[in-house]
């Protein structure tokens, strides 16, 4: 009898991966391919659902199936990032390129008019998060005012992960962690959509249906005759709802228990504890997780991996191992070099889409592997700063569990926790979040359960204790630059164009 396998599909900022994991977690095949984002005008991220998200998933399920090695593929399931927005028609066509998640900054008009028409506070009480940039709700009240012939035309509502879920099943549902992330749309406490908020978001105009909720892990539908043929997935397997990328991320990290949090090295930097005490904090976002009545403290950065990319190329690196040895061997605080890392402004706990990235104290004997190590600095700190605001809200961080930072190397998980004073265990396997649909696959079909763990072999990292003592100063200049500069940056970001640079 050949070996049953699942399929896990995560589809990223600016890559996408696939990974066929046999029942005991081990990944018997990974493939991944590369896209862009689009940004057409400042401010704007964008991505087309057809022609990068589902093409995407036909090129990494033909490059998969059938199995070299044997087995077959008894379920699937795919996380995506997010939120994002994407209006359809009712064939599911979409109608125009998806708007992403919090680096999509044009909706700040809309943010505030919603704020002043609902109120912060009861925003906050009802929805666990407060209306920013990450929303789903100020996107639709961009659209109702400045497309409002999408609107009218539209049938369905779709994140990223609902809209494979749809082309996958044909099914119209969404998941309630990424429900919860439509603020103001949901109750967290209810665990419902939030209606008379929902049309407040269009001003009473044209919205679509609301798609019928499931929890990340429940069976959505089973895989069309239709999407067979194009994907090469067997008819009739079923198809679990799935979510953001960033929960399936901690789902494949082991992340369970309060105290324990994901670190996720990517294009952005994300935290999150699953199962939180904490209080909501309006500087956070705290969404649901996987079951009624449970949340996520979360917090986010706008940039990390993409900083750290610019860096790279604008000193003309060929690789980021040249930089990162010449990085390595220089003090902590590169030599009086602090970094903003706000290239594509700010997302918690600032919530500025205005902020401009900054390096503070320049001077002719600076290298670019200074510039290097104050950019990976730069984006510990602003780590810091959340795990800070975390603990105000009632958190209690003990040890990250870090995705994807063997990709980075060794330096900057040290660096981070040398920052932070947080050991790391950085887990040793790739593509940790398309693990995490896998398993999400595996308990849809009835193979697992919420409490089954795949994260695998882990490395750990402890802080280096003088290396700590010595970010103390330099994290001090950090907090105090950004409120000392931010109307300044405000400015520069007005004479660019405003919202966060293209």
């Amino acid at each position: 009898m050949s070996a049953e396998l699942v399929l896990g599909i995560d589809i990223g900022s600016t890559t996408s991966k696939a990974a066929l994991v046999s029942l005991d977690g081990r990944v018997v095949a990974l493939e991944e391919v590369a896209h862009q984002i689009d940004r057409p005008r400042p401010g704007w991220a964008e991505q087309d659902a057809d022609a990068v998200w589902w093409a995407d998933v036909v090129a990494l399920c033909r490059r998969l199936l059938p199995p070299a090695g044997g087995g077959h593929v008894v379920a699937a399931a795919a996380s995506a990032l997010g939120p994002c927005l994407v209006l359809a028609d009712a064939a599911g066509r979409p109608l125009r390129p998806a708007i992403l998640y919090g680096i999509d900054t044009r909706a700040v008009a809309e943010i505030e008019e919603l704020d002043q028409r609902l109120g912060p506070a009861a925003i906050l009480a009802r929805c666990g998060s407060p209306l920013t940039t990450q929303a789903v709700g100020p996107k639709l009240a961009w659209l109702a005012r400045h497309e409002p012939e999408v609107l009218r035309a539209a049938r369905r509502l779709f994140t990223a992960s609902s809209f494979l879920v749809h082309r996958l099943t044909g099914e119209y549902v969404l998941d309630h962690h990424s429900a919860s992330q439509c603020v103001p749309m949901y109750d967290v406490r209810a665990n419902a959509w939030i209606d008379e908020w929902a049309a407040e978001t269009t001003g009473g105009g044209p919205l679509p249906p609301l798609p019928p909720l499931l929890w990340a892990q429940e069976p959505a539908g089973v895989v069309t005759a239709q999407a067979a043929a194009a994907t090469g997935l067997p008819a009739g397997i079923p198809v679990a709802t799935g979510t953001i990328d960033s929960l399936a991320e901690a789902f494949g990290a082991g992340v369970r228990r309060p105290g324990e949090l994901l670190l996720a090295y990517g294009t952005t930097m994300f935290l999150a504890e699953v199962m939180t005490t904490a209080r909501p904090d309006p500087r956070l976002w705290s969404p649901t997780s996987f079951v009624a009545g449970s949340r996520n403290l979360a917090a986010g950065t706008a940039t990390a991996g993409a900083l750290a990319a610019w860096v790279r190329d604008l000193c003309g690196a060929a690789d980021f191992a040249a930089l990162s040895g010449a990085a390595r061997d220089l003090p902590p605080g590169s030599a009086g070099l602090v970094m903003l890392p706000y290239f594509s402004g700010e997302r918690t706990p600032l919530f500025d889409p205005r902020a401009r990235g900054t390096i503070a104290g320049l001077t002719l004997a600076h290298t670019p592997a200074h510039v290097f190590r104050a950019a990976l600095e730069g984006i510990a700190f602003a780590v810091r700063h959340n795990l800070d605001v975390m603990r105000e809200a009632g958190s209690r961080p003990a040890r990250f569990v870090a995705s994807d930072a063997e990709l980075k190397g060794a330096l900057w998980p040290q660096i981070v926790s040398d920052v932070t004073g947080l050991e790391q265990d950085v887990l040793a396997a790739p593509a940790v979040a398309t693990v995490g649909s896998a398993l999400l696959a595996a308990i849809a079909a009835g193979h697992a359960d919420l409490a089954t763990d795949w994260s695998g072999r882990r490395v750990t990292v402890v802080p280096e204790l003088a290396a700590a003592a010595a970010y103390d100063e330099p994290y001090r200049i950090y907090r105090e630059l950004y409120p000392a500069t931010r109307e300044l940056q405000h400015a520069l970001a007005d004479l660019g164009g405003g919202g966060a640079p293209a």
